[in-house]
């Protein structure tokens, strides 16, 4: 059963780093900042468009990186659309526990779009590689960056 979930969860991954969703510069994105992981290369770039209550109404990304990196990038856009500016901001916080505390649950976690998180499951796994969770968190990092102004993040 376990060997089944890592080859779901593999699959999964390798699918959205291959085939990414919402790999794109939107031109009304009204929130952009850049990612960089200095210890392997990867770049992304996060555009989010946002209404006048702070909802987000768009979310994309264009950049280059391992699987881990493309296929995090692909699902926080797709997860993000419609939430508030808080609401991606906690997202962020309890994706960010999932993939570096061992003892992280969903019970424990502030959002209460539990749906989301668990579908964020599958990278989980990266907390095993702690090199690996910078590919995992890059993106979120850069979109938590858009939303607080633009500055660039660098994970190290």
């Amino acid at each position: 059963m376990q060997q089944d979930l890592r080859e779901l969860y593999q699959e999964v991954i390798l699918d959205h780093g291959k085939h990414p969703r919402n790999h794109r510069h939107p031109p009304d994105a009204n929130h952009e900042a850049r990612g960089y992981n200095p210890l392997c290369g990867d770049q992304v770039t996060v555009y989010l468009s946002t209404d006048d209550e702070g909802r987000i109404t768009d979310a994309a990304f264009e950049g280059h990186g391992c699987a881990i990196s493309i296929a995090s990038a692909s699902m926080m856009t797709e997860i993000l659309l419609g939430k508030t500016e808080a609401e991606a901001r906690q997202l962020f916080d309890d994706f960010h526990r999932l993939c570096t505390e061992e003892d992280f649950s969903l019970e424990t976690a502030a959002t209460p779009d539990k749906d989301a998180l668990d579908r964020l499951q599958v990278l989980a796994g990266v907390r095993e590689f702690p090199v690996r969770v910078k590919c995992a968190t890059l993106a979120w990092h850069a979109m938590a960056s858009a939303l607080n102004g633009g500055e660039d993040a660098t994970t190290e």
